[in-house]
C-alpha cells in the first residue's frame, strides 16, 4: 500500500511539474490581455491615421508630375481615376497594416509591457481596464472629445479667418490678382 501512496505522489508530482513546465508565463498573459483590452475603435483610428498618411505621400509625390504632365484638358478624368487608384490603394493598405497588427502586438507592445511592469502591476491594469466605469469612459470619449473639439472651433474660428485673410493678402502679393473672371459671350 505505502508503494502504491509513493508511486501515487510520485505521479501526481511529476504531473504537477510538468503542467507547471506548460503553463505559460503569467507576466505574459497578463501583458497580453492589458493589450488587448486597450485596443478598440482607438485602434481601428490609428489604422486609418497611418493609411491616409500612405495615401498623403502618394498624392504629394504625383501632384506636381500630374500638373506638368496632364493637359488641362485631360485633368478631370486623370483626376477621377486616379482617385479611383487611391481608394484601392487604401483598401489595400487597410487590410496590410490591419493584418499585422497581431505581429506588432506580439512583438513589440506586449514585450515591452512586460519590460516596464511587474506581473502585479500587470493584474492591476487589466482591473483598470476591465471597470465598469473606465467602460464608461471609453463609450462617452467619443462625444466628449466632440464637445471639445466644437468649443475648440467656435473659440479659435474668428481669429483663423483673420489670420486666412492675412495670408489671401500676402498670397495674392506672392502670386498676383485672380485671373478676371471671363465675360459671357455676347448673343
Amino acid at each position: 500500500m505505502k508503494k502504491i501512496l509513493t508511486a501515487l505522489l510520485m505521479a501526481g508530482y511529476a504531473f504537477s511539474a510538468t503542467s507547471l513546465a506548460q503553463t505559460a508565463d503569467p507576466k505574459l498573459e497578463w501583458a497580453r490581455k492589458v493589450v488587448a483590452l486597450q485596443q478598440g475603435p482607438d485602434l481601428d483610428a490609428l489604422v486609418a491615421q497611418l493609411v491616409n498618411g500612405a495615401a498623403q505621400n502618394l498624392i504629394t509625390a504625383w501632384t506636381n508630375r500630374f500638373n506638368a504632365t496632364v493637359p488641362k484638358a485631360r485633368q478631370a478624368k486623370a483626376s477621377e481615376d486616379l482617385n479611383a487608384e487611391l481608394a484601392k490603394f487604401a483598401a489595400d493598405a487597410n487590410k496590410i497594416i490591419s493584418a499585422k497588427v497581431g505581429q506588432a502586438n506580439s512583438e513589440g507592445l506586449v514585450p515591452a509591457y512586460m519590460e516596464r511592469f511587474t506581473a502585479e502591476e500587470l493584474r492591476q491594469l487589466v482591473t483598470f481596464f476591465e471597470s465598469p466605469v473606465v467602460n464608461k469612459y471609453k463609450a462617452a470619449t467619443p462625444d466628449l472629445v466632440n464637445v471639445f473639439v466644437k468649443k475648440l472651433v467656435e473659440s479659435t474660428e474668428a481669429d483663423i479667418q483673420a489670420r486666412a485673410k492675412q495670408f489671401d493678402a500676402a498670397a495674392e502679393k506672392i502670386v498676383g490678382p485672380a485671373a478676371p473672371a471671363a465675360k459671357p459671350a455676347k448673343k
